[in-house]
Protein backbone atom coordinates (compact mmCIF):
# COMPACT_ATOMS: atom_id res chain seq x y z
CA UNK A 1 0.00 0.00 0.00
CA UNK A 2 1.34 3.75 -1.11
CA UNK A 3 0.98 6.99 0.31
CA UNK A 4 -0.54 7.78 -3.45
CA UNK A 5 -3.24 4.53 -2.74
CA UNK A 6 -4.19 6.54 0.56
CA UNK A 7 -4.42 9.83 -1.18
CA UNK A 8 -6.88 8.49 -3.29
CA UNK A 9 -9.06 6.74 -0.93
CA UNK A 10 -9.69 10.08 0.94
CA UNK A 11 -10.72 11.66 -2.13
CA UNK A 12 -13.28 8.49 -2.83
CA UNK A 13 -14.28 8.72 0.59
CA UNK A 14 -14.87 12.55 0.44
CA UNK A 15 -17.05 11.61 -2.42
CA UNK A 16 -18.79 8.67 -0.80
CA UNK A 17 -19.51 11.95 2.09
CA UNK A 18 -22.09 13.41 -0.68
CA UNK A 19 -24.45 10.53 -0.28
CA UNK A 20 -24.78 10.39 3.74
CA UNK A 21 -28.52 10.29 3.71
CA UNK A 22 -29.65 10.15 0.46
CA UNK A 23 -28.53 7.19 -0.37
CA UNK A 24 -29.70 5.00 2.85
CA UNK A 25 -30.77 2.03 2.63
CA UNK A 26 -28.05 1.46 0.85
CA UNK A 27 -24.23 2.80 2.09
CA UNK A 28 -22.45 5.81 0.98
CA UNK A 29 -19.82 4.89 -1.53
CA UNK A 30 -17.59 6.77 -3.20
CA UNK A 31 -15.65 6.29 -6.52
CA UNK A 32 -12.59 7.62 -8.37
CA UNK A 33 -11.01 6.34 -11.61
CA UNK A 34 -7.14 6.96 -11.74
CA UNK A 35 -4.98 6.98 -15.09
CA UNK A 36 -1.80 8.25 -15.43
CA UNK A 37 -2.13 9.74 -11.55
CA UNK A 38 -4.93 12.03 -12.86
CA UNK A 39 -8.42 11.55 -11.90
CA UNK A 40 -10.17 11.13 -15.05
CA UNK A 41 -13.46 10.02 -13.35
CA UNK A 42 -15.56 10.25 -10.67
CA UNK A 43 -18.66 9.16 -8.89
CA UNK A 44 -21.27 8.14 -5.90
CA UNK A 45 -24.37 6.50 -4.80
CA UNK A 46 -26.57 9.31 -4.78
CA UNK A 47 -29.92 7.06 -4.27
CA UNK A 48 -31.39 3.86 -3.93
CA UNK A 49 -32.13 2.87 -6.81
CA UNK A 50 -29.84 4.69 -9.07
CA UNK A 51 -26.13 3.62 -10.56
CA UNK A 52 -23.85 2.30 -7.93
CA UNK A 53 -20.06 4.96 -7.53
CA UNK A 54 -18.68 2.64 -9.58
CA UNK A 55 -20.73 3.00 -12.55
CA UNK A 56 -21.15 6.68 -12.41
CA UNK A 57 -16.97 6.96 -12.37
CA UNK A 58 -16.94 4.66 -15.12
CA UNK A 59 -18.99 6.66 -17.27
CA UNK A 60 -17.58 9.45 -15.99
CA UNK A 61 -13.96 8.82 -17.03
CA UNK A 62 -15.49 6.92 -20.63
CA UNK A 63 -12.70 4.82 -22.96
CA UNK A 64 -9.93 6.62 -20.02
CA UNK A 65 -11.26 3.81 -17.80
CA UNK A 66 -8.85 1.45 -19.62
CA UNK A 67 -5.88 -0.03 -17.74
CA UNK A 68 -6.54 2.72 -15.41
CA UNK A 69 -7.32 2.15 -11.40
CA UNK A 70 -10.50 2.36 -9.71
CA UNK A 71 -10.75 3.30 -6.30
CA UNK A 72 -13.80 2.52 -4.52
CA UNK A 73 -14.68 2.80 -0.38
CA UNK A 74 -16.44 -0.64 -0.67
CA UNK A 75 -16.30 -3.74 -2.30
CA UNK A 76 -17.80 -3.64 -5.79
CA UNK A 77 -21.55 -5.74 -5.74
CA UNK A 78 -21.18 -8.59 -7.27
CA UNK A 79 -25.09 -9.50 -7.54
CA UNK A 80 -28.28 -8.32 -9.08
CA UNK A 81 -30.21 -6.03 -7.44
CA UNK A 82 -32.07 -2.89 -8.69
CA UNK A 83 -28.74 -1.97 -10.50
CA UNK A 84 -26.34 -4.47 -12.49
CA UNK A 85 -23.40 -5.93 -10.31
CA UNK A 86 -20.60 -3.54 -10.52
CA UNK A 87 -18.02 -6.02 -11.07
CA UNK A 88 -19.66 -6.64 -14.84
CA UNK A 89 -19.12 -2.68 -15.54
CA UNK A 90 -15.57 -3.08 -14.02
CA UNK A 91 -14.50 -5.66 -16.12
CA UNK A 92 -16.27 -4.74 -19.08
CA UNK A 93 -14.47 -1.31 -19.20
CA UNK A 94 -11.07 -2.54 -18.77
CA UNK A 95 -9.99 -1.72 -15.25
CA UNK A 96 -6.41 -3.07 -14.24
CA UNK A 97 -6.69 -2.33 -10.53
CA UNK A 98 -9.05 -2.06 -8.30
CA UNK A 99 -8.51 -0.61 -4.63
CA UNK A 100 -11.19 -1.36 -2.13
CA UNK A 101 -11.37 0.49 1.61
CA UNK A 102 -13.85 -1.99 2.93
CA UNK A 103 -15.34 -5.17 2.12
CA UNK A 104 -19.08 -5.41 1.77
CA UNK A 105 -20.27 -6.63 5.35
CA UNK A 106 -23.29 -8.52 3.53
CA UNK A 107 -23.52 -11.84 5.22
CA UNK A 108 -23.34 -14.62 1.96
CA UNK A 109 -22.08 -11.50 0.06
CA UNK A 110 -18.46 -10.65 1.51
CA UNK A 111 -15.74 -11.17 -0.74
CA UNK A 112 -17.22 -12.18 -3.52
CA UNK A 113 -17.02 -8.83 -5.15
CA UNK A 114 -12.69 -9.21 -5.12
CA UNK A 115 -13.13 -12.88 -6.08
CA UNK A 116 -14.88 -12.24 -9.50
CA UNK A 117 -12.46 -9.64 -10.21
CA UNK A 118 -9.65 -11.53 -9.13
CA UNK A 119 -10.58 -14.29 -11.01
CA UNK A 120 -10.91 -12.16 -14.17
CA UNK A 121 -7.37 -10.77 -14.35
CA UNK A 122 -8.03 -7.80 -12.37
CA UNK A 123 -5.52 -6.40 -9.43
CA UNK A 124 -6.64 -5.53 -6.51
CA UNK A 125 -5.94 -4.49 -2.98
CA UNK A 126 -7.93 -4.21 0.08
CA UNK A 127 -7.99 -2.41 3.37
CA UNK A 128 -6.61 0.87 2.30
CA UNK A 129 -8.01 3.37 4.60
CA UNK A 130 -9.90 0.74 6.11
CA UNK A 131 -10.94 2.51 9.38
CA UNK A 132 -12.47 5.40 7.35
CA UNK A 133 -13.91 3.52 5.25
CA UNK A 134 -15.28 1.28 7.64
CA UNK A 135 -16.95 4.44 9.68
CA UNK A 136 -18.95 5.73 6.16
CA UNK A 137 -20.50 2.50 6.52
CA UNK A 138 -21.17 1.89 10.40
CA UNK A 139 -24.80 2.01 10.29
CA UNK A 140 -24.92 -0.39 7.15
CA UNK A 141 -22.56 -3.02 9.24
CA UNK A 142 -24.64 -3.33 12.27
CA UNK A 143 -27.69 -3.25 10.70
CA UNK A 144 -26.26 -5.91 7.78
CA UNK A 145 -25.24 -8.10 11.33
CA UNK A 146 -28.38 -7.83 13.60
CA UNK A 147 -31.07 -6.20 11.85
CA UNK A 148 -31.65 -3.27 13.99
CA UNK A 149 -30.92 0.44 13.85
CA UNK A 150 -27.43 1.78 14.72
CA UNK A 151 -28.21 3.97 17.88
CA UNK A 152 -26.41 7.31 18.39
CA UNK A 153 -27.20 9.10 21.34
CA UNK A 154 -26.52 12.93 21.39
CA UNK A 155 -26.89 15.13 24.48
CA UNK A 156 -25.71 19.00 24.88
CA UNK A 157 -24.62 19.73 28.34
CA UNK A 158 -23.18 22.57 30.62
CA UNK A 159 -19.45 22.02 32.04
CA UNK A 160 -21.06 21.17 35.14
CA UNK A 161 -23.38 18.38 33.57
CA UNK A 162 -26.94 19.93 32.68
CA UNK A 163 -28.89 19.44 29.43
CA UNK A 164 -31.75 22.08 30.78
CA UNK A 165 -32.17 24.69 33.79
CA UNK A 166 -34.75 23.47 36.41
CA UNK A 167 -37.22 25.11 34.89
CA UNK A 168 -36.56 23.15 31.62
CA UNK A 169 -35.02 26.07 29.82
CA UNK A 170 -32.48 24.37 26.94
CA UNK A 171 -32.38 27.16 24.51
CA UNK A 172 -29.44 27.52 23.22
CA UNK A 173 -26.58 25.53 25.34
CA UNK A 174 -24.72 24.79 22.44
CA UNK A 175 -23.31 27.46 19.78
CA UNK A 176 -24.65 28.18 15.88
CA UNK A 177 -21.73 26.08 14.88
CA UNK A 178 -22.35 22.70 17.40
CA UNK A 179 -26.18 23.04 15.68
CA UNK A 180 -25.53 23.25 11.96
CA UNK A 181 -23.48 19.74 12.86
CA UNK A 182 -26.72 18.16 14.19
CA UNK A 183 -28.63 19.41 11.94
CA UNK A 184 -26.45 17.39 9.16
CA UNK A 185 -26.40 14.38 11.75
CA UNK A 186 -30.07 14.71 11.73
CA UNK A 187 -29.54 14.60 7.62
CA UNK A 188 -27.45 11.51 7.46
CA UNK A 189 -29.87 9.35 10.02
CA UNK A 190 -33.11 7.08 8.79
CA UNK A 191 -34.92 8.52 12.03
CA UNK A 192 -35.00 10.59 14.79
CA UNK A 193 -36.20 9.72 18.54
CA UNK A 194 -37.35 11.91 21.19
CA UNK A 195 -39.50 11.69 24.39
CA UNK A 196 -42.92 13.00 24.76
CA UNK A 197 -41.27 15.50 27.16
CA UNK A 198 -39.17 17.17 24.67
CA UNK A 199 -41.87 17.58 22.32
CA UNK A 200 -44.22 19.11 25.44
CA UNK A 201 -41.24 21.15 26.25
CA UNK A 202 -39.48 22.32 23.15
CA UNK A 203 -42.52 22.28 20.55
CA UNK A 204 -39.74 20.74 18.11
CA UNK A 205 -39.73 20.28 14.25
CA UNK A 206 -37.15 17.25 14.31
CA UNK A 207 -36.14 18.03 10.71
CA UNK A 208 -33.36 18.58 9.09
CA UNK A 209 -32.34 22.28 8.35
CA UNK A 210 -29.15 23.41 6.62
CA UNK A 211 -28.93 26.87 4.95
CA UNK A 212 -27.19 26.44 1.30
CA UNK A 213 -27.69 22.84 1.53
CA UNK A 214 -30.32 20.11 0.17
CA UNK A 215 -31.20 17.79 3.16
CA UNK A 216 -33.58 14.88 4.26
CA UNK A 217 -35.93 14.70 6.98
CA UNK A 218 -35.68 11.91 8.94
CA UNK A 219 -38.49 9.69 10.28
CA UNK A 220 -39.63 11.32 13.70
CA UNK A 221 -39.73 8.77 16.30
CA UNK A 222 -41.84 10.04 19.44
CA UNK A 223 -41.71 7.95 22.82
CA UNK A 224 -45.36 8.53 24.19
CA UNK A 225 -46.33 5.84 25.99
CA UNK A 226 -50.55 7.23 26.71
CA UNK A 227 -50.33 8.96 23.63
CA UNK A 228 -50.39 12.42 25.84
CA UNK A 229 -49.12 14.68 23.14
CA UNK A 230 -50.83 17.69 22.05
CA UNK A 231 -52.46 17.57 18.33
CA UNK A 232 -51.87 21.10 17.69
CA UNK A 233 -47.80 20.08 18.28
CA UNK A 234 -45.48 21.45 15.10
CA UNK A 235 -44.54 18.02 14.36
CA UNK A 236 -47.99 16.99 13.65
CA UNK A 237 -48.71 19.73 11.78
CA UNK A 238 -45.86 20.38 9.91
CA UNK A 239 -45.08 19.67 5.89
CA UNK A 240 -42.45 17.18 5.53
CA UNK A 241 -41.81 14.15 3.35
CA UNK A 242 -40.69 11.71 6.60
CA UNK A 243 -43.35 9.87 8.33
CA UNK A 244 -44.04 10.37 11.92
CA UNK A 245 -44.33 7.37 14.35
CA UNK A 246 -45.96 7.77 18.29
CA UNK A 247 -44.89 4.34 20.00
CA UNK A 248 -46.84 4.00 23.04
CA UNK A 249 -47.22 1.23 25.86
CA UNK A 250 -49.98 -0.29 23.99
CA UNK A 251 -53.83 0.55 23.31
CA UNK A 252 -55.14 0.01 26.89
CA UNK A 253 -53.33 2.92 27.74
CA UNK A 254 -54.35 5.55 25.41
CA UNK A 255 -57.39 7.27 24.31
CA UNK A 256 -58.64 4.90 21.71
CA UNK A 257 -60.54 8.09 20.16
CA UNK A 258 -57.58 9.96 20.20
CA UNK A 259 -55.68 7.46 18.42
CA UNK A 260 -58.29 7.12 15.60
CA UNK A 261 -58.36 11.03 15.19
CA UNK A 262 -54.62 11.71 15.16
CA UNK A 263 -54.09 9.05 12.75
CA UNK A 264 -56.74 9.95 9.90
CA UNK A 265 -56.34 14.03 10.55
CA UNK A 266 -52.26 13.90 10.48
CA UNK A 267 -51.01 10.61 8.95
CA UNK A 268 -48.78 9.71 11.90
CA UNK A 269 -48.49 5.97 11.88
CA UNK A 270 -49.15 5.19 16.08
CA UNK A 271 -46.87 1.63 16.83
CA UNK A 272 -47.27 -0.62 19.96
CA UNK A 273 -44.37 -1.28 21.87
CA UNK A 274 -45.54 -1.77 25.28
CA UNK A 275 -43.67 -4.11 27.78
CA UNK A 276 -47.52 -5.20 29.54
CA UNK A 277 -46.99 -2.33 32.20
CA UNK A 278 -47.56 1.39 30.83
CA UNK A 279 -43.68 1.23 30.34
CA UNK A 280 -42.31 1.49 26.45
CA UNK A 281 -40.11 -1.86 25.50
CA UNK A 282 -36.97 -0.21 24.17
CA UNK A 283 -35.36 -3.47 22.54
CA UNK A 284 -38.78 -4.17 21.22
CA UNK A 285 -38.69 -0.55 19.66
CA UNK A 286 -35.39 -1.32 17.95
CA UNK A 287 -36.69 -4.94 16.80
CA UNK A 288 -40.20 -2.76 15.06
CA UNK A 289 -37.73 -0.13 13.56
CA UNK A 290 -35.69 -2.42 12.34
CA UNK A 291 -38.35 -4.28 10.32
CA UNK A 292 -39.53 -0.88 8.73
CA UNK A 293 -35.94 -0.94 7.41
CA UNK A 294 -34.40 1.95 9.57
CA UNK A 295 -30.32 1.57 9.88
CA UNK A 296 -29.14 4.02 11.48
CA UNK A 297 -31.32 5.43 14.58
CA UNK A 298 -30.31 9.21 16.10
CA UNK A 299 -31.42 10.06 19.58
CA UNK A 300 -32.15 13.54 20.97
CA UNK A 301 -34.42 12.45 23.42
CA UNK A 302 -34.10 14.29 27.22
CA UNK A 303 -32.94 12.79 30.62
CA UNK A 304 -35.43 9.63 31.00
CA UNK A 305 -34.94 9.15 27.41
CA UNK A 306 -31.42 9.05 27.54
CA UNK A 307 -30.58 6.86 30.68
CA UNK A 308 -33.61 4.63 29.39
CA UNK A 309 -31.29 3.52 26.51
CA UNK A 310 -27.72 3.73 28.07
CA UNK A 311 -29.99 0.99 30.80
CA UNK A 312 -30.86 -0.94 27.91
CA UNK A 313 -27.14 -0.93 26.79
CA UNK A 314 -28.10 -0.55 22.81
CA UNK A 315 -26.44 2.78 21.76
CA UNK A 316 -23.42 2.04 19.66
CA UNK A 317 -22.58 5.66 19.79
CA UNK A 318 -21.98 8.65 21.96
CA UNK A 319 -21.92 11.87 21.16
CA UNK A 320 -21.44 14.79 24.20
CA UNK A 321 -21.29 18.57 22.82
CA UNK A 322 -19.79 20.21 26.10
CA UNK A 323 -20.36 24.17 26.06
CA UNK A 324 -18.55 26.59 28.20
CA UNK A 325 -21.24 26.99 30.53
CA UNK A 326 -21.81 27.04 34.17
CA UNK A 327 -25.37 26.74 35.65
CA UNK A 328 -23.45 25.89 39.00
CA UNK A 329 -26.23 24.21 41.05
CA UNK A 330 -27.41 20.98 41.46
CA UNK A 331 -31.37 21.68 40.28
CA UNK A 332 -31.13 21.44 37.11
CA UNK A 333 -31.44 18.82 34.62
CA UNK A 334 -28.58 16.21 34.36
CA UNK A 335 -28.14 14.17 31.07
CA UNK A 336 -29.50 11.04 32.33
CA UNK A 337 -32.18 10.18 34.56
CA UNK A 338 -33.15 7.01 36.44
CA UNK A 339 -30.73 4.03 37.95
CA UNK A 340 -26.89 4.05 36.97
CA UNK A 341 -24.57 2.36 38.33
CA UNK A 342 -23.28 1.41 41.97
CA UNK A 343 -19.80 0.99 41.30
CA UNK A 344 -17.54 2.84 38.90
CA UNK A 345 -16.74 -0.36 37.42
CA UNK A 346 -20.23 -0.93 36.32
CA UNK A 347 -19.93 2.53 34.06
CA UNK A 348 -20.25 2.09 30.28
CA UNK A 349 -16.80 2.14 28.66
CA UNK A 350 -16.10 4.43 25.32
CA UNK A 351 -13.52 3.72 22.87
CA UNK A 352 -11.96 4.74 19.66
CA UNK A 353 -12.82 8.22 21.27
CA UNK A 354 -12.29 11.64 18.98
CA UNK A 355 -12.77 15.06 20.41
CA UNK A 356 -13.63 18.19 18.45
CA UNK A 357 -14.07 21.40 18.59
CA UNK A 358 -17.41 23.88 17.31
CA UNK A 359 -15.95 27.25 18.17
CA UNK A 360 -15.61 27.37 22.03
CA UNK A 361 -17.69 23.88 22.43
CA UNK A 362 -16.07 20.62 22.55
CA UNK A 363 -17.63 17.38 21.02
CA UNK A 364 -16.60 13.98 22.66
CA UNK A 365 -17.73 11.41 20.83
CA UNK A 366 -16.72 7.08 20.86
CA UNK A 367 -18.56 3.73 20.82
CA UNK A 368 -19.74 2.04 23.81
CA UNK A 369 -17.27 -0.71 24.36
CA UNK A 370 -18.31 -3.73 22.35
CA UNK A 371 -20.70 -1.74 20.07
CA UNK A 372 -18.37 -0.47 17.37
CA UNK A 373 -19.62 -2.43 14.21
CA UNK A 374 -16.96 -4.58 12.55
CA UNK A 375 -16.42 -5.81 8.41
CA UNK A 376 -17.30 -9.79 9.12
CA UNK A 377 -13.93 -11.70 8.71
CA UNK A 378 -14.48 -12.66 5.14
CA UNK A 379 -12.32 -14.21 2.34
CA UNK A 380 -10.22 -13.21 0.38
CA UNK A 381 -8.34 -11.38 3.37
Amino acid sequence: MTTTDEQYMERAAALAEKGRGFASPNPAVGALVVADNRVVGIGWHKAAGLDHAEVMALQDAGKRAKYATLYVTLEPCNHQGRTPPCTRAVIEAGIRRVVVGSRDPNPGVCGGGIETLQAAGVEVTTGVLRERTRELIEEFIWYAGTRTPFVTVKCAATLDGRIATATGDSKWITNKQSRRYVHRLRHEADAILVGGGTVQADNPSLTARIEGMQTKDPIRVILDSRLSIDENARLLNQISDAPTLIVTAGDRYVSMEKKERLEKKTGVSIVDSGDGSARIDIALLMKILGDKGVNSLFVEGGAGVIGSFFHHNIVNKALFFKAPKILGGDDGVPVCRGRGGAAMDEALDLEHVKVSRFGDDVLIRGYVKGMMPEVPSCSPA
